[in-house]
């Protein structure tokens, strides 16, 4: 039993507004508090106590009835039904009924009718037991646990259920978010605030940034601090922008010359620096939980990771609106495939760890805490919302339903890492792309004028006595025959070229397919080749149609029919003519894309597999195929080649030509040419004397097949245009569909990297399933009439399924999506990076277990400038860094402390440490070794002159410098670092060898700055001379260090001395810090 006193003292510091923490009262109260004051507050609780709480006259049952329907049922409906009534029943526990509030749960029956203080319920709810209830949220009040008692105590009737039992609720998958719950200010609207116009009789405001924050100082009694000194403003946002301290020069440039149009353009041109991106996207790997291995105990390694972080450097600094950074990074194979940077970006998914050695009976679970890891990272660091809370049940403070959860998830169904080949727009590749094309534009032109001053006077002089085609003349080993007709099912246009190709125009849909209908003079055919013809009209060269040149062959079918019973039937006015069907074997190509997509799929009897070329596209390229049976027919043939594409979206080959063989097995390399018979044919009917010019044009047009220097200048021109050079290819981990997943440990016994559908799971468990989950967006924020389907495009054969496009155009919609809310989210980033706290304190909670803004208005305003200036984030950095905010100086005012401790009314600048890649980089700087190469990996060696975001991040060995200074260890996002101060700290300052290697490196560039080495090294580490006491302190510490190295026998002590001080000034707050 409890006494009195333990109730007295737990009542009481309700009553002062203390809190308390179960039966570990004492430590709780003020030390401030004598004696004398406890044991009169002690007094007073018991007073309480015997008011109601606890009073020995038990309240009768109506007093009871009267408090639930006024009060309990209200506390209990909010505060306790989510997680004990309905579908949710935590520790079994269900007390949305009188029968079940007294079966209780594991821990046996909740209450005791009539007595408060032996009923459970009233223990948690006090806290004078394990596990405190309500769990999250604040505690009740004392009022409410006085009611509660005394309903318990009068017997804790109930006038009906809290749930009504006949009320069709249906099924949880189904359920709405509570719509009160939307008022909560982050799922709001985004509001157009006035700029305020608060009294400014010292004209500090600069910009509207400053009159939001000038208000509310105001309205709490408070002014703003003066103006930082230039080098410390210079400093200031040299380390903001870009991690790295000012030159000397810099520094003395903007010493001389401070004023407010020269600071603007400083700003500028610090965003124009490659150390802007490099900065920012730290801050953004933070939270996307960038690393460069698995994770979990193998931790085998990522190698083509890095290509993410370089795509979220280069989007910093090109300024890629927001709302496309954020899109690519969800669906960038599915909205810019063709985009390099685009198909990087979705490394953002891939980036989470993952366990590569797993049983059979964890691969579905796997799965599922893989989706969530997409998901909650989406939720957390581009929504500000914490979805992954309503994995198991419906969200206890935000209005998003479990459903909702499931909806979400269903995105990631199909997606997968995988390292993928990708093709780069390198320097050398561009320059031997020009020296290519300079060599194909004379071979061009060497044919060209071949074939208009030489190739029609031997046409002339050969024909002109119209001798028959020398006998001597060897037919082709692969002919090309006549075409009789070309059509498209997709009505696009084929054209008849003179080298018996076809070049497609016109229409490009999704899917086509081709019939070309050709006649031959062969009697026999074995063998049918397909070639697909680079074309200077084609994008990219061909052969294929769509953007990227590439093309899709899903089948090729072929019949054949007699060329002398069409003549038959054709002369007896009949129509119908048989045909055979040509079984086609021994597929063989030039090039196949991958096993996946190889010649042999267009005879596998699947409609959407295929053969494809990428990435050799802008050349030609050939298949071949063998017939089963060799088609015998005496006077020729006429043969119907169909061609399917139902692969890919608009994957049709560009230039398709044919060509026919009666010998099986030849090999692709002969040349297509036309028959020997064809030529004489033509000849034939052409009458000498009476040719036209048409007829003219024609037989020069043969006489090329027959003329060696044609065909050597020819052969010479298409062996150069169809051999560019070939691009630099690099292999990229991507997330997307479709494509061959990174090999898994588990893949021999059965492992199948995904599940075709998402389930809604009971409590979040794989093996309660509710139901296939269909995709959704969070109902609070879905305010389209459509719905989520206003997002969803209809599907289309395409090889990814459009999921994460829907999701990514949803999040970035800001009429009736998730825009505003991302706007919101990533000022607030912005603000807090250049302030040390957001303007919401809890920059990835916007939720109600989170802060509220401190300046509402001004987070609307700044995520409305973003919106109108095109989602670029550089505009509102150079609006917030121009402020007069910004500009403040970091000292300490005690008087306005007391008001506002923790500075969230921006009284002052606040004073920040380094994080620690920054802290690394500095020293780098100081040293005059940093490595200012872009771009790809710089290892695993803390020694590296790289900075500190190439450095590789493997998960289970970090870099121990970098991790003393608090560096994330990439398991989940991060959205604010601990920037702790230990020893470990400063020991590793003073003692690390790498540390000692830089501060000598440091007074070797002090001394070759010539003048006073303490001056240099004051101005080189902390932009500005030092005081005459630090003066005084550093020469005396510089004499003493050099007497001691003279003394032990040093040639070179002055060096070292001063490499000694140069450590000294590393580990400086000063230098160190954002002041």
């Amino acid at each position: 039993m409890i006494d009195d006193c333990t109730h007295a003292k737990i009542h009481t510091e309700r009553f002062f507004g203390l809190k308390s923490s179960g039966l570990q009262t004492r430590s709780r109260w003020p030390r401030f508090l004598s004696r004398g004051f406890q044991l009169l507050a002690g007094t007073i609780g018991v007073l309480v106590l015997q008011s109601g709480v606890l009073a020995e006259t038990k309240p009768d049952e109506s007093v009871g009835i009267n408090l639930f329907q006024q009060h309990l049922r209200e506390i209990l409906s909010h505060r306790c039904l989510s997680c004990h009534g309905g579908d949710s029943k935590e520790s079994d526990f269900d007390l949305s009924t009188r029968e079940s509030l007294l079966l209780g749960g594991t821990r046996g029956p909740a209450i005791v009718p009539g007595d408060a203080t032996a009923s459970l319920l009233y223990k948690l709810a006090a806290r004078l037991e394990e596990p405190h209830m309500p769990e999250e949220g604040e505690a009740l009040s004392v009022e409410e646990l006085r009611w509660l008692a005394t309903w318990i105590d009068a017997g804790s009737p109930f006038d009906k259920p809290l749930l009504d039992p006949d009320a069709d609720r249906g099924p949880w998958t189904l359920r709405k978010a509570v719509p009160e719950a939307n008022s909560w200010w982050s799922f709001q609207p985004l509001t157009n605030p006035s700029i305020p116009a608060p009294l400014d009789p010292l004209h500090w405001c600069r910009n509207p940034i400053d009159h939001f924050i000038l208000e509310l100082l105001t309205r709490s009694g408070l002014a703003p601090s003066q103006e930082a000194a230039p080098h410390i403003l210079l400093r200031r946002s040299t380390l903001d922008l870009t991690g790295l301290p000012p030159s000397l020069q810099e520094v003395s440039a903007l010493n001389a010359n401070s004023t407010d149009l020269v600071f603007e353009r400083w700003v500028d041109s610090l965003l124009e620096r490659p150390g802007y991106g490099e900065r920012w996207a730290r801050h953004w790997l933070d939270l996307s939980r960038f690393a460069e291995s698995h994770g979990y105990e193998q931790d085998y390694d990522r190698p083509h990771a890095f290509h993410y972080r370089d795509f979220v450097i280069r989007a910093f600094n090109d300024d890629l609106p927001f709302n496309t950074f954020v899109q690519w990074q969800l669906a960038g194979d599915e909205l810019a495939p063709e985009n390099v940077e685009a198909m990087k970006a979705t490394g953002f998914l891939a980036a989470g760890a993952f366990p590569t050695q797993l049983t059979e009976k964890e691969f579905e679970s796997a799965r599922y805490n893989e989706l969530d890891d997409m998901l909650s990272t989406v939720g957390t660091s581009m929504l500000g919302i914490t979805i992954g809370c309503a994995r198991c049940h419906d969200h206890k403070f935000d209005p998003i339903p479990q459903a909702d959860y499931y909806t979400m998830l269903s995105t990631f169904t199909s997606t997968i890492r995988s390292n993928v080949d990708m093709q780069v727009n390198s320097k050398s590749h561009a320059e031997a792309m020009v020296a290519w094309q300079t060599k194909v534009d004379a071979a061009q032109s060497r044919l060209t004028a071949y074939e208009s001053n030489e190739l029609p006077i031997r046409a002339k002089a050969f024909f002109s006595s119209a001798t028959p085609l020398s006998n001597n003349v060897s037919e082709p080993v692969w002919q090309i025959p006549e075409i009789v007709s070309a059509t498209s099912h997709a009505q696009a246009t084929l054209t008849p070229l003179s080298d018996g190709s076809l070049l497609a125009g016109g229409t490009l849909a999704d899917k086509d397919s081709y019939t070309i209908v050709v006649d031959s003079p062969l009697e026999s055919i074995a063998g049918i080749r397909l070639e697909a013809m680079s074309d200077p009209s084609l994008p990219r060269g061909g052969p294929g149609r769509v953007a990227h040149g590439n093309f899709a062959l899903s089948t090729i079918s072929v019949s054949a029919q007699s060329l002398a019973e069409i003549q038959k039937v054709t002369a007896l006015g009949a129509s119908a003519v048989s045909s055979s069907v040509l079984e086609l074997i021994h597929p063989r190509a030039d090039f196949s894309q991958s096993p996946e997509l190889d010649i042999a799929m267009v005879l596998d009897n699947n409609a959407t597999s295929a053969w494809a070329i990428d990435p050799k596209v802008g050349q030609s390229h050939a298949a071949a195929f063998d017939c089963d049976k060799v088609f015998k027919s005496p006077g020729g043939v006429r043969l119907t080649v169909t061609l399917e594409f139902n692969n890919n979206t608009q994957h049709s080959i560009g230039r398709p030509r044919i060509a026919l063989t009666s010998i099986s097995g030849q090999s692709l390399d002969a040349p297509s040419e036309f028959s020997r018979d064809s030529r004489r044919k033509l000849l034939a009917s052409i009458d000498p004397v009476s040719r036209t010019a048409a007829e003219q044009s024609e037989l020069e047009r043969l006489f090329r097949w027959i003329d060696k220097d044609w065909i050597a200048i020819t052969t010479a021109f298409a062996t150069l245009q169809n051999s560019p050079p070939a691009p630099e290819l690099i292999k990229v981990l991507v997330a997307s569909e479709n494509v061959k997943p990174i090999p898994h440990h588990a893949d021999g016994r059965g492992f199948p990297h995904f599940y075709p559908e998402t389930f809604f799971l009971r409590r979040g468990d794989s093996t309660q399933k509710q139901g296939v989950a269909p995709q959704a967006f969070l109902q609070a924020l879905v305010s389209h009439p459509d719905g989520s389907a206003h997002w969803q495009q209809s599907p289309k054969e395409t090889a990814t399924s459009g999921r994460r496009a829907a999701m990514a155009r949803w999040l970035t919609d800001t009429e009736s999506g998730a825009g505003v809310t991302v706007a919101r989210v990533i000022v607030n980033r912005l603000w807090q990076h250049h302030f040390g706290t957001g303007l919401v304190a809890t920059p990835s909670d916007f939720g109600k277990t989170g802060d509220p803004p401190s300046h509402p208005e001004l987070l609307d305003y700044l995520a409305g400038e973003l919106i109108r200036g095109d989602w670029k984030l550089k505009p509102i950095h150079r609006l917030i860094m121009t402020s007069a905010t910004y500009r403040q100086s970091s000292d300490m005012d005690k008087t306005k402390n007391a008001v506002d401790p923790e500075n969230r009314l921006l009284w002052r600048a606040n004073r920040r440490r380094l994080e620690a890649e920054a802290i690394r980089d500095v020293l780098l700087s100081l040293a005059g070794t940093l490595d200012p190469s872009l771009y790809g990996s710089a290892g695993m060696n803390d020694a590296s002159s790289r900075r500190s975001i190439y450095l590789m991040i493997k998960r289970s060995r970090l870099s121990p410098f970098l991790r003393t200074f608090d560096s994330p260890d990439g398991i989940s996002g991060i959205a604010r670092r601990s920037l702790t101060t230990t020893a470990p700290q400063a020991l590793t300052i003073m003692n690390s060898t790498t540390v000692r290697s830089w501060a000598e490196r440091f007074a070797t560039r002090i001394e070759a700055a010539g003048g006073d080495p303490l001056l240099s090294a004051y101005r080189i580490a902390v932009s500005r001379p030092p005081s005459q006491a630090e003066f005084r302190d550093a020469q005396l510490f510089l004499d003493l260090q050099q007497a001691t190295y003279l003394a032990a026998g040093h040639a070179d002590a002055a060096h070292q001395a001063l490499s000694d001080f140069s450590q000294v000034l590393m580990g400086l707050n000063e230098t160190l810090s954002i002041e």
